[in-house]
């Protein structure tokens, strides 16, 4: 299976706010996103995505998606829309000495993140498309790429997918090939 991992357009909000699930608006046009993606992709694939508008949207220019939840990004719970200051450095801190199983009051961690975006992909793989397009959030596809490239989770962190650009990564029974990243 070719899969086509693509990152949401850049988000309309200001520097310094988290926003994991908060459903914003999009700062740069789906439409011409979707034109300057449309080359570096098949003909034909099948087409999923997050629900959260700045990746349906995008979705939704490129064809007819398959939205799923699984696919959104992290839940930081009564973070989410708050500025890193007003976090505090407390907080944060302890988001960094547990960056796997860290979750914000009311939210998620990343390990549970990951874990869904996991079973989608299981079951991608089950159905077995030729192609398959993902358009999500950067939380969940590092941990696809990253588990489809067997690195541990401490190290999907460095994978780190460009707003409004497409990865390829090529399955096949004996292992995963990465053809290009953040085209």
């Amino acid at each position: 299976m070719e899969l086509y991992l693509i990152r949401h357009p850049r988000p309309a909000v200001a520097p310094g706010v988290c926003y994991g699930q908060t459903d914003l608006g999009l700062a740069e046009s789906a439409d011409v996103v979707a034109e300057r993606l449309r080359p570096l992709l098949p003909a034909d694939y099948a087409l999923f995505a997050s629900p959260l508008a700045r990746a349906r949207l995008l979705a939704e220019a490129l064809g007819t998606p398959r939205l799923d939840p699984r696919l959104k990004e992290i839940h930081f719970g009564d973070w989410e829309g708050r500025s890193y200051d007003d976090i505090g450095q407390a907080a944060l801190d302890a988001w960094v000495a547990e960056p796997l199983d860290f979750a914000p009051p009311g939210g998620e961690s990343p390990r549970r993140m990951a874990g869904r975006a996991l079973d989608f992909l299981a079951e991608l793989r089950a159905e077995a498309p030729t192609a398959a397009v993902v358009v999500a959030h950067g939380g969940p596809l590092r941990a696809l790429a990253g588990e489809l490239l067997g690195l541990p989770p401490e190290r999907w962190l460095t994978l780190d997918f460009a707003c409004g650009e497409v990865t390829r990564l090529d399955l096949h029974d004996w292992g995963t090939v990465l053809r290009w990243f953040n085209r």
